[in-house]
């Protein structure tokens, strides 16, 4: 298959991650990473096996070999982002949440739209095999019609004070994988959201007007319902498990652990814990998730986790922080007439 050029906006963590990805992924051509500083990369081999490092975003936007984008920048770059690469004809790849602004990702949609460029989110989670084979059983038909879907999320432990101020709350920065997770498995739309949420782990959520543990009730269009669990710390690992339970069976998904192994004994019986961290858990589906996107550009194929899916997350996400400040339920219809404080 044709390999695709492409350039990173942000070399953090994320960044990184990604461009180890497309070097071993023999899709892509990885032709340059900007950042705002990249003295960070110096003697590192992306330094070795990237032509171009640099300071300039429009070392990226302007050069005619590069066929797309990652955007792994922060949050509050997207949109300028998302809108240069766009006007410049390149396909997009963008890290969640597309912005913390419903208003501003729907201008950005606008713009990808006219360009006609391919935009794919970072919703990694849609990507993981356990994931996609409870979705593939759902869609099938297999447990029925789908009742109550369960989605338990919860961190190993809580993020730094500076990463909790810029993350955009709970909801838009965690939740909203979550968010997206119970649409994609479903098949439906969220009508109403209703949030219970609590400061139980650290005073620094609440120092930041934010939670760090919540339940979060879904009903969808067709008067189904979700419910998702969120901790910003499990002692025990990173716990990740879904459920979908029909009128005909379940269909659910545990944890995956560093081994599979389980020992027991008249005293007990022990497993290995959640692997702990995210880059771990899911660094498969990372590697599939821009597989796609390679594909769905080459051989002209739509994406499956589009601007569009990134869009609506944001909308359930503001609909919780909605409900989360006002203490009631909150319709999804509401978001186009009351604003969100």
């Amino acid at each position: 298959m044709k390999k695709v050029t492409v350039g990173i906006i942000g070399a953090g963590r994320i960044g990184q991650l990604h461009a180890d990805n497309i070097l071993r992924s023999g899709l892509f051509h990885l032709k340059s990473i900007s950042d705002i500083s990249i003295d960070h990369l110096k003697g590192t081999h992306l330094e070795q096996q990237v032509p171009v490092l640099t300071t300039q975003t429009d070392d990226i936007l302007k050069d005619p070999e590069i066929n797309a984008v990652f955007i792994c920048s922060s949050t509050d770059t997207h949109v300028d982002f998302i809108k240069a690469c766009a006007k410049a004809g390149k396909h997009i790849f963008c890290e969640k949440p597309i912005s913390f602004h419903i208003e501003e990702t729907k201008e950005a949609l606008q713009v990808v739209q006219e360009a006609g460029v391919k935009f794919q989110v970072g919703f990694n989670r849609r990507f993981d095999k356990h994931f996609r084979k409870v979705f593939e059983t759902v869609r099938a038909g297999k447990i029925g019609k789908p009742h109550i879907l369960k989605i338990t999320s919860r961190d190993p432990q809580a993020p730094d004070e500076s990463y909790i101020q810029r993350s955009g709350g709970m909801f838009m920065d965690m939740t909203i994988h979550d968010f997206d997770m119970i649409r994609y498995l479903s098949g439906r739309e969220v009508a109403e959201v209703s949030v219970s949420a609590a400061n139980l782990i650290d005073p620094k959520f609440k120092r930041n007007n934010d939670v760090d543990t919540a339940i979060i009730t879904l009903t969808f269009d067709d008067g189904s319902l979700g419910v998702i669990d969120n901790s910003r710390q499990a002692v025990y690992g990173y716990d990740q498990r879904i459920e979908v339970f029909g009128d005909e069976g379940v269909v659910s998904a545990e944890n995956e652990r560093y081994t599979n192994v389980q020992i027991s004994t008249k005293d007990s019986i022990t497993v290995d814990h959640p692997k702990y961290f995210f880059l771990d858990r899911y660094k498969e589906a990372y590697v599939a998730e821009i597989a796609e996107f390679a594909k769905a550009i080459v051989e002209e194929k739509p994406l499956s986790c589009s601007g569009e899916d990134g869009y609506k997350a944001e909308l359930i996400a503001l609909a919780a922080q909605l409900s989360w400040k006002e203490k009631r339920s909150v319709s999804l219809s509401e978001l186009n007439a009351v604003a969100v404080k």
